[in-house]
């Protein structure tokens, strides 16, 4: 994996982080940001240092799934299985759904393959092979309705 693919990846991961703490806590986007450029991205945190993200990256992904998030909402939730809601989603799992959502939408730089591998890591950085497998199948739905 190239330097700028590992920026990217490490982006993805701290960018999925940020979303997840914006639902839970509603902290203001501004505030968000600022606080994953100067103590998440590339830091050390209890003796575990994180890669390098690529910031210009990471901003698109969190701003974007922010500022388009009802269409997004929408893009996810016509791709689950019949009587299942977006609430009854694991707040992390949605956080990824989301990001690689936005991704999928507005990245066209960003090969469909890549995007989907690349949150289908997160996944696994969180949960087991059937979660990781369930946004395999969304995202990949998703990808076939907007590419």
């Amino acid at each position: 994996m190239t330097l700028s693919a590992r920026a990217r990846a490490a982006a993805r991961l701290a960018a999925v982080q940020a979303l997840y703490q914006h639902e839970m806590e509603r902290t203001p986007l501004a505030q968000l940001l600022d606080e994953f450029h100067r103590h998440r991205l590339g830091a050390e945190i209890e003796d575990a240092q994180y890669a390098e993200a690529d910031v210009p990256f990471f901003d698109d992904v969190v701003k974007g799934t922010l500022a388009r998030r009802d269409e997004i909402d929408g893009q996810i939730a016509a791709r689950l299985a019949e009587g299942w809601k977006l609430d009854r989603l694991d707040r992390t799992m949605l956080q990824i759904l989301r990001a690689g959502t936005y991704e999928l939408l507005a990245r066209a730089d960003v090969p469909t393959a890549t995007a989907i591998s690349e949150y289908l890591d997160v996944a696994h950085a969180f949960f087991d092979a059937k979660e990781a497998k369930f946004v395999n199948g969304v995202l990949d739905a998703v990808a076939r309705a907007v590419r």
